[in-house]
């Protein structure tokens, strides 16, 4: 498969459009500032400075189709301010007099449902990669500008500043409307790259869904952890301006911290019951579960975190069906092992649905099909595993099985369904 291409803007560069010439500009500016230089700028000092910070204009209004610029008190007159209004043009024109901050001041909180909502936009505009342009919301378009925007930072970042806007966070921890970043200090040209995390695309937490800027325009797919190229260079980090703490279906963050027993239980109704059932469930304790899970305690919660506990060889109070520091410490860090088939002492276990057993997937309950094969004397076919990506050794070892029942034709085609299930875990 082709690597997507991009190329990261570097404000130090030498790119002659507007927005990046009044990046230039402005960090000229500071320094000036700060050295004591430029003679005129000593009597509009004040404007400078605050010209320097926000890296663009101070204020703005827009008329007709054009864009009125204001420059601070105090810097109306003089060569300095003719010098200024200048640099400031630019940048109207490429669209960052209407949405310039201060770089190192966050924008208004946002929550990760924003945040994706934000990042679907460009998606569905379909925005064309251009490091040299800024698209109708005033942000650059390329990888960063578009994290820009998502996390509504209210200008154009680049990978060598976007994680000062985050705190970094484990691959446990990543969430919707997290970042992956991989900043190439060395030479920023030469691979550096940003996406925004969409969720898992499989259990097995190989493959995520990205929200990202590269050409020829925005899109959101199925991506490998943690890209296609330069996968160990990238580092997760969340929004230190998350407004909440839980994505778009509830989940209360991503927080490692043990919330505490009295969250789980009868009467329970919480975020982190959603969180720790959709754990169990990525962890192949999805067959105890008939809809959800859900921020209500259940039996089915109880039952699938019995399961876990005695997967861990963990017994008596130890494995309880409630979750305790070190049962909830292996779920959040992928510690331990899953749940097998036969796990939880409940009998024969729900079919979880044909689709978990098709080429291409990969997760717990193609494991627990291996291991059940294999315990009941169908594992010839594997030279490796069982493990979670299906194969084609998975659906031979299905299809020894099913012959073995004395099927046929359609019956015996190598695919699970609910009475090879059945006959299996039974």
């Amino acid at each position: 498969m082709t690597v997507p291409g991009f190329v990261e803007f570097d404000p130090a560069g030498a790119c002659p459009c507007g927005g990046c010439a009044q990046e230039r500009r402005a960090l000229q500016h500071a320094l000036a500032v700060r050295d004591g230089g430029y003679p005129a700028a000593h009597g509009a000092r004040r404007a400078l400075v605050l010209v320097a910070t926000a890296g663009t204009v101070l204020s703005s209004g827009v008329s007709g189709s054009g864009t009125a610029v204001a420059l601070a008190p105090g810097a109306g007159t003089g060569a300095q301010a003719g010098r200024d209004r200048a640099a400031l043009a630019p940048a109207a024109a490429h669209g960052l007099a209407r949405t310039a901050r201060p770089a190192a001041v966050a924008a208004a909180p946002l929550t990760r449902a924003q945040i994706i909502a934000r990042a679907q936009r460009w998606v569905s505009a379909q925005v064309p990669y251009n490091m040299n342009r800024y698209w109708s919301d005033g942000y650059r378009q390329d990888c960063s500008g578009f994290i820009s925007m998502a996390w509504n930072l209210g200008r154009s970042q680049w990978t060598g500043s976007l994680a000062q806007y985050g705190t970094r966070i484990a691959k446990s921890e990543l969430r919707p409307g997290d970042m992956l970043l991989f900043h190439n200090p060395g030479n920023p040209g030469a691979g550096s790259h940003a996406t925004i995390f969409g969720g898992w695309a499989d259990s097995s937490r190989t493959r995520y869904i990205a929200y990202e800027q590269t050409r020829p325009h925005t899109v959101k797919r199925s991506t490998p952890y943690a890209y296609w190229s330069n996968s160990r260079q990238y580092v997760a980090y969340r929004y230190r301006g998350l407004a909440d703490g839980g994505d778009p279906g509830g989940d209360p963050g991503g927080t490692s911290a043990f919330p505490g027993a009295g969250s789980f239980g009868p009467g329970a109704h919480n975020a982190y019951v959603t969180r720790l059932g959709r754990m169990l469930v990525e962890r192949g304790g999805g067959r105890f579960y008939t809809s959800g899970p859900g921020p209500r305690w259940s039996e089915a919660d109880r039952r699938a975190t019995e399961a876990f506990q005695r997967a861990q060889g963990w017994n008596g109070a130890e494995a309880d069906g409630i979750p305790g520091p070190a049962t909830w410490s292996y779920l959040v860090n992928g510690r331990g092992r899953d749940i097998t088939g036969s796990g939880g002492g409940s009998g024969a276990a729900a079919f979880p649905g044909a689709g978990w057993f098709r080429p291409g997937q990969s997760n717990g309950y193609v494991t627990s099909l291996g291991k059940r094969l294999v315990s009941k004397g169908f594992g010839k076919h594997y030279t490796s595993g069982p493990g979670p990506r299906w194969t084609e050794a998975d659906r031979r070892n299905v299809e020894a099985f099913q012959r073995a029942q004395g099927w046929t034709g359609r019956d015996a085609d190598g695919y699970p369904g609910p009475e090879t299930w059945r006959r299996l875990f039974r």
